[in-house]
């Protein structure tokens, strides 16, 4: 089950058979959203959120603290090694400067003001997770490695990444980090029930993962973009215990939950990867990609996860979290968000 990917032609492979909605899907979620009245954007705006990078100055006493950007963007530090995952700083998730998915709120630092870094990492190009202008200003500022998955070189080379930078990814295949103080993270792509593409005319043309981050004390499982399949206990199995899972739990719905998992789906996952370490809710609190409102994700997450003794760690967007074994952390950031 967790093998190489295949192509049909020039197209990948899901793990598992799965059917991805085309253009007749667009009347039932237009119908969706129109008789949909719950508060999808935020009626008051999110934040400001600010990241104090004077942290950065000094090492994770745990060796493994976490930055959640919003969305499925944050930088890890893992084992002395620094990853910056699926960076998206752009206004919109859309190919559109004046169109799309608009921010809710205002990035926690400037790009300009990350600390150095050792990897910038791609799960797939969608325009949630892979935005021009931000991977525009990286690839001007911080020479460092970036690692994808197949077929996103292309992408990343057309936005400025020079093609000696960039190491994409099959899955089960597997590349060393390697800081400038020696210390090392193998990063692991894996198979995830997804899809790529910028387009209805490019679907499935470049590969979609998962990854695991393993350094010398922790590991890491980023879940990135997936619908629920039977992957994910071989995948505990074959490359776990971990410490931390990043979980997608927003930008869900019935007519698309082969292709994300939603919070239900997360805690299925979860449970069969062994409900071991903690459980971190991603991509959720930052765009309106679905019609549900915006806060449903975490409040469901945090309702499954106290009637199945989930350890949730759940941060504030911008703020440098330890991880420490055993230890949840729920942030009520979103609460405090809501009109009185």
């Amino acid at each position: 089950m967790i093998a190489p990917a295949r192509k049909v032609g020039r197209k990948f492979q899901n793990p598992v058979e799965t059917k991805v909605g085309g253009l007749s899907m667009i009347p039932k979620v237009l119908k969706l959203y129109l008789s949909n009245k719950d508060e999808r954007v935020p009626r008051s705006p999110l934040g400001p959120f600010s990241t104090d990078t004077r942290i950065y100055q000094r090492p994770p006493e745990s060796g493994l603290r976490v930055t959640w950007m919003g969305h499925s963007s944050f930088l890890i530090e893992i084992d002395g090694v620094r990853l910056l995952a699926d960076p998206l700083w752009d206004e919109r998730a859309s190919p559109a400067s004046w169109l799309g998915p608009k921010r809710f709120f205002a990035p926690p630092l400037r790009l300009e003001d990350l600390p150095p870094l050792d990897t910038v990492l791609i799960s797939h190009d969608h325009y949630d997770h892979l935005g021009k202008e931000t991977i525009r200003k990286l690839a001007g500022m911080k020479a460092t490695r970036w690692v994808t998955s197949l077929g996103v070189a292309r992408r990343l080379q057309s936005f400025g990444v020079a093609a000696d930078r960039i190491v994409e990814l099959d899955w089960t295949q597997s590349m060393t980090v390697t800081s400038l103080n020696g210390n090392g993270v193998t990063i692991t792509a894996l198979p995830a029930r997804h899809f790529s593409g910028r387009g209805f005319h490019d679907r499935f043309e470049t590969l979609w993962s998962s990854f695991v981050f393993k350094g010398d004390r922790h590991n890491v499982y980023f879940g990135a973009d997936s619908g629920v399949w039977d992957g994910f206990s071989e995948i505990a199995q074959q490359y776990g215990p971990f410490d931390l899972t990043m979980l997608e739990v927003g930008a869900y719905n019935e007519l698309w939950k082969s292709i994300h998992m939603g919070p239900d789906g997360a805690a299925e996952a979860f449970a069969a990867m062994g409900a071991t370490g903690l459980l971190m809710p991603i991509h959720w609190g930052l765009f309106e990609l679905a019609p549900h409102a915006w806060r449903q994700p975490i409040e469901r997450m945090v309702q499954l996860a106290d009637e199945r003794g989930f350890k949730l760690w759940a941060p504030e967007p911008g703020a440098p979290t330890e991880v420490i074994s055993g230890q949840e952390h729920r942030s009520p950031w979103w609460r405090m968000t809501a009109i009185c």
